[in-house]
């Protein structure tokens, strides 16, 4: 399941509950889209602010909503137990593979991480994917660090933050120098995705396919088909999305941009986040009126 596009979709929530209507619509949205797998309950899903009975309810959907199209969970939390508890609940919702990050309070250590995922994939049924994400959890990974948990059973891919197109060839290179035969390697940074893309990474685990899949399909299909060019020309036009990706950060920017495509309601993030203010409302409707010109 680890090629192509990774669409991960917003799970749409308010101080009370997951609007299941809304969530099960935009995995619906996605599979008919034909994205290659969706990324269910990942950051843009807004999985530490769930609690696990709500994760677990969306699990469920999500598998029956994609209709056979394959969905990854994310399982991510502070403690061990924890993990492994979402990681039964998610194979027990039929999930075909899980995404784990190390969630923490207190700054781990690199055999913490590892002990971290040699217990979780001892419990697996289905492909890790190993999310390495330092802007949430403020853990950097080490290439040999990768290498190691690579290693494990159960780990079929790693997803790591953008690259700049410079710079993309050389680390993809590096990285998977590291990584056993088999272990997939894949993107994450939406307005980078392209170059990394085109240096040959394997997918895309992209924030705004779970809203706009159309136009992140075309960009994954242009780079797998040899169209490096088309892939980069194609990411430009979204440049008014990187834009404010940038200033108000990936997952105000997606609830604004579903809310204007009436998918979801307001609100739909839960406190203490906040949607955007008037203004950079008018900026998000303005930029999705220029791509869809």
């Amino acid at each position: 399941m680890f090629t192509g596009l990774s669409a991960f979709p917003l799970t749409p929530t308010d101080e009370t509950e997951v609007d299941e209507r809304a969530f099960r619509a935009l995995v619906e949205r996605l599979a008919a889209a034909g994205v290659d797998s969706i990324g269910a309950l990942g950051s843009t899903g807004g999985y530490a602010y769930l609690t696990r009975e709500q994760r677990a309810r969306a699990a469920r959907i999500a598998v029956d909503a994609a209709g056979g199209v394959p969905v990854m969970i994310g399982i991510g939390a502070l403690r061990t137990s924890d993990v492994l508890a979402l990681a039964e609940d998610a194979q027990n919702a039929g999930a075909s593979a899980v995404l784990l990050a190390p969630v923490s309070y207190q700054p781990l250590t690199d055999d913490e991480v590892f002990g971290l995922y040699e217990d979780v994939t001892a419990q697996l049924s289905v492909p890790l994917c190993v999310y390495d994400n330092p802007g949430t959890t403020h853990f950097h990974f080490s290439d040999e660090l990768h290498g190691r948990i690579a290693a494990l059973p159960n780990v079929g891919a790693v997803k790591i933050p953008g690259i700049p197109a410079d710079q993309a060839a050389a680390r993809i290179t590096a990285l998977r120098s590291g990584l056993p035969d088999g272990v997939a390697l894949g993107v994450s940074g939406d307005q980078l995705a392209a170059g990394g893309l085109n240096a040959g990474a394997d997918l895309w685990f992209s924030v705004i396919g779970g809203l706009l899949p159309d136009e992140c399909l075309a960009i994954t299909r242009a780079a797998a088909a040899g169209g490096a060019a088309r892939a980069v020309e194609l990411s430009e036009r979204m440049e008014p999305l990187w834009e404010l990706f940038g200033r108000y950060g990936s997952l105000r920017v997606t609830s604004a941009a579903a809310e204007h495509l009436g998918l979801v309601r307001s609100p739909n993030l839960p406190r203490p986040l906040r949607g955007l203010p008037t203004e950079a409302r008018r900026e998000v409707a303005a930029a999705l009126t220029v791509l869809r010109a």
